[in-house]
């Protein structure tokens, strides 16, 4: 009889990246590893290793997530969404991070997790954040809404072999031979190696003297960003020349970062609105624990580097054709609004408002009506005239999270997916709701669909928005 494996189980969510494959490296002798990952592809390239478990999950599927974390003893949190998770996304990167973290939080407190290890980036110490790190700060908070203790892990830029961060700084080294450098590139800045990231997490997984609390994590080099760039150069024996210009425009820095970076425009555009903030790191335990023997940055440079100067490609590139590809066969749709949760409303009440508003909001012409208990339906004109129809799930609501199925009407292609839902949830202790569609397919053809369907939609919770605006005005 098999013996029993007595190491403590671990799920990464986020395990294909870049920080994650070093993780997976790092731990899976010592741990039993789950790794969730919503990519098939990733699924059948992976390697087969001892002590890693692979499963497919949706981290935008709450009951995906609830199965996924059943006895794990902690959780690693390493997901960003700057990449689509479907064939059309309405919402912003920040509000897709929030339901997911929100999501993570929710099923860790029934799973009784004892730690969730979240990786996030440096928060400098100023009122305005950028809107990449609003959101991090903001995932933070949100999976520490249950009550699961998290352990934040604040890093800046990590360098190490397939980062796609820092591939971005060796391309613009590469292409340009005489560069123009804007304002932010005297913004001060502290790199990390990518194994001082896992001495980290090797020493705080599962200690409960770091629970409940974040550390900052930075190399021993503290920089601007024109020295990491002419540290690089020199590196890469390249000669270049420096021009500084005295101007911050994020918009042109955006376009060549993404054109001679070599980086998705997803990626880049939060990256660089973040670049005006001082990245430093501040003093901490975790971070004493490793001061001794860190990674300076050339030697990182050196090890991230191959013949040629050539970057090692991210874990993630060789599934990443394949998974746009899939995205863009499946027709899903994703569409995530933050709104303004009036008063001392709850997200049960803002559902049936919603239904309420509905037909005076759009005229004569629909008309919304509940056929059976826990369905509601919008008809064009005439009831039998069903142009989409929603479902309760009460085993799957509460009063803060009402989830509905689409169930039916000639708008929707419910037959061919089952997982088509909208919710109303609140989050950040009832600062805000959101209202989300996942996984909806529409039955019209697609380039149709996005000219007028999708764009009513859009029209539709906008002004959904403001009534509830006048409600909590009222």
């Amino acid at each position: 009889m098999p013996k029993k494996d007595q190491r403590p189980k671990i799920v990464m969510a986020g395990a294909t990246g870049f920080v994650g494959t070093a993780l997976r490296r790092a731990l899976r002798r010592k741990y039993r590893l789950v790794c969730l990952t919503r990519s098939k592809s990733a699924i059948i390239h992976r390697s087969d290793h001892t002590g890693e478990e692979w499963r497919t999950c949706d981290l935008f599927s709450l009951l995906e997530l609830e199965k996924a974390l059943v006895g794990a003893d902690c959780a690693i949190y390493l997901v960003h969404s700057m990449m689509p998770s479907a064939r059309l996304l309405q919402g912003t990167f920040a509000d897709l991070d929030l339901i997911m973290a929100d999501n993570f939080a929710r099923a860790a407190q029934l799973a009784g997790l004892k730690q969730i290890l979240y990786m996030g980036g440096l928060i400098p110490e100023m009122e305005e954040l950028s809107p990449h790190l609003a959101s991090r700060l903001e995932v933070e908070e949100a999976l520490g809404s249950g009550s699961t203790p998290v352990t934040a892990l604040r890093a800046g830029l990590v360098v190490g072999p397939g980062g796609s961060s820092f591939r971005i700084v060796v391309n613009l080294v590469k292409r340009l031979p005489v560069m123009l450098l804007p304002g932010w590139t005297q913004t001060k800045t502290q790199p990390v190696a990518i194994q001082d990231v896992v001495r980290a997490v090797t020493e705080s997984i599962g200690n409960e003297a770091y629970f409940g609390n974040h550390y900052d994590l930075g190399g021993p080099d503290v920089m601007t960003y024109r020295d990491m760039l002419w540290r690089t150069a020199k590196a890469m024996e390249r000669k270049r020349l420096f021009i500084n210009i005295p101007i911050f425009s994020a918009r042109l820095s955006k376009l060549w970062v993404s054109m001679l970076g070599g980086a998705s425009r997803y990626l880049v555009g939060p990256l660089v609105d973040s670049l005006r903030h001082p990245m430093v790191a501040k003093d901490n335990p975790l971070l004493d624990q490793i001061k001794r023997g860190r990674i300076g940055f050339e030697e990182s440079l050196a090890a991230s580097l191959g013949k040629g100067g050539e970057m090692s490609p991210n874990p993630r590139d060789r599934i990443r054709k394949r998974d746009d590809q899939d995205i863009r066969k499946q027709r899903r749709v994703r569409s995530v609004q933050r709104m303004m949760l009036p008063g001392n409303r709850k997200a049960d009440w803002v559902t049936e408002e919603y239904f309420r508003w509905l037909p005076k909001a759009l005229g004569p012409f629909i008309k919304s009506y509940s056929p059976r208990t826990n369905a509601h339906r919008l008809s064009l004109i005439f009831k039998s005239w069903v142009l989409i129809e929603f479902t309760l799930s009460p085993q799957r609501s509460s009063p803060d999270r009402q989830l509905l199925y689409i169930t039916g009407g000639w708008l929707a292609n419910y037959k061919d997916n089952r997982k088509g839902r909208i919710e109303f949830r609140e989050m950040l202790d009832r600062r805000c709701l959101i209202i989300a569609i996942h996984d909806f397919t529409p039955k019209l053809p697609w380039h149709l669909y996005r000219r007028t369907q999708a764009v009513f939609h859009l029209w539709v919770m906008r002004r959904f928005d403001r009534h509830l605006a006048r409600i909590e005005n009222s």
